[in-house]
């Protein structure tokens, strides 16, 4: 054989190799939110065994926008699907493993069929709670447009494993599988949040008679979203939308009003939460778009941590993420920039489905960055929100790992490995005097 020809065949024995090791790496032995070898210290999983149940929530009497004429909204019962991660007592031999079934592909997009995939977590399906240790503070997960509950099963599982009861929502109309208008996300994110959150407190009370009762510290609540759930995510928070958004929301819908009660000017816009004691926001959309102004903004009083990507091509950064950051003037905030990054800080990797060849790119960047390692990304969202929410919700003292210069070039970052924390800056601003 020509030399030429054997370093060819070289070449392309090597490539295949280093293929196999990539793709074993998202189906072997790794399962999505373990630690790699420079994971930081607090991404590391917490000391309690996981269950994971699945719920059907129906939040009754919503408007229904997708059918509104002529200023009139419909009303219908919107379904919730939810799922639940837990502190949980294994039966003896129980192993913590479980399979999600999941898809690729976008509803009514002939493009991108919706293709059946599964993928492995650690957590155990049914498993019976641990009522030993007291009751657990509660998280709130939302996903994007589109997703799904499973979205994030790398931080779910992660905090639960902290001492967590973590419910992740399906937002109808805005899944994988039922992707729907713009409209019904626009005005049923924020609003399918709080409905998630009293229903499961509802089901944490003693008295109820369910797997959570006792379970739920309903006095500590956490909220967390990636980009349209965290446009959602900080309205819930007090972030009331701007007067803009209610004009283009009643021209795209034919007059309805169904999102007034969530603006900023409406005198009857909700209190926060008194019980929502920290937020989470991956790449919220919206303010690009006009969504907030500044009275909106200083409606955010609740303690927040923003991540964001400095390339962010969906949500925007310098004008987007980082306006939100600086516009929250009322509240003790953060903002962790991944640098070269774009919109995907928050998801699982890539579903080993999404390398094969022939599909449309964007089946693989649902998920993958084109500058970072997606399992870096979520070892180092592991580490930050267990800080934030610990101090906030448990009362833990990880404030070192907060207290950081804001260049992570400049040193090593506090429960880094040496030479592990390149490329990221943390930003932090207390309310305004």
């Amino acid at each position: 054989m020509p030399i030429l020809n054997r370093f060819a065949h070289f070449q392309l024995i090597l490539c295949f190799l280093i293929s196999n090791l990539v793709l074993n790496a998202q189906t072997g032995s790794f399962v999505y939110g373990d630690a790699l070898p420079d994971a930081p210290e607090l991404s590391a999983r917490g000391s309690y065994s996981v269950g994971v149940r699945t719920l059907d929530f129906v939040n009754k009497g919503q408007a229904d926008v997708l059918n509104s004429k002529n200023g009139i909204d419909p009303i219908y019962d919107r379904p919730l699907k939810v799922e639940v991660w837990y502190p949980a007592q294994l039966a003896e031999g129980a192993k913590e493993t479980v399979v999600y079934d999941e898809v690729m592909g976008t509803a009514h997009d002939s493009l991108r069929p919706l293709t059946p995939i599964t993928f492995k977590g650690r957590a155990s399906r049914d498993a019976a709670p641990l009522t030993t240790d007291g009751s657990f503070p509660l998280l709130v997960v939302a996903h994007g447009y589109v997703g799904s509950r499973y979205l994030m099963t790398y931080l779910t599982e992660n905090l639960a494993s902290k001492g967590y009861v973590v419910v992740a929502i399906d937002h109808t109309d805005s899944t994988f599988r039922d992707a729907s208008p713009f409209a019904s996300t626009l005005v049923n994110r924020a609003k399918d949040i709080s409905f998630v959150l009293n229903q499961t407190v509802n089901l944490g009370k003693a008295a109820d008679n369910n797997f959570l009762a006792g379970l739920v510290d309903s006095e500590n609540i956490g909220i967390i979203g990636y980009s349209m759930g965290g446009y959602g995510v900080l309205n819930v928070a007090g972030a009331g939308y701007s007067d803009g958004l209610v004009g283009f929301f009643s021209g795209m819908t034919g007059g309805s009003k169904a999102i007034v009660d969530l603006a900023m000017s409406n005198p009857d816009f909700p209190k926060v939460d008194p019980r929502i004691k920290a937020v989470v926001a991956f790449a919220p959309w919206g303010m690009e778009r006009g969504i907030w102004d500044a009275e909106g903004l200083k409606g955010l009083k609740v303690p927040t941590f923003f991540i964001a990507g400095s390339q962010d091509d969906i949500s925007g950064y310098e004008k987007g993420i980082k306006a939100i950051y600086t516009g929250a003037v009322n509240a003790d905030r953060y903002l962790l920039t991944y640098e070269n990054a774009r919109h995907n800080v928050a998801p699982n990797p890539p579903p080993a489905e999404s390398f094969e060849p022939g599909l449309h790119i964007d089946e693989y960047y649902r998920y993958a960055e084109p500058s970072w390692d997606e399992r870096k990304i979520n070892n180092v969202n592991q580490h930050f929100l267990t800080a934030f929410l610990g101090i906030h919700l448990k009362q833990k003292d990880y404030s070192k790992f907060l207290e950081l210069q804001e260049n992570s070039n400049e040193k090593d970052w506090t429960g880094f490995k040496a030479r592990s924390s390149t490329g990221m800056e943390l930003l932090h601003d207390k309310p305004a005097p």
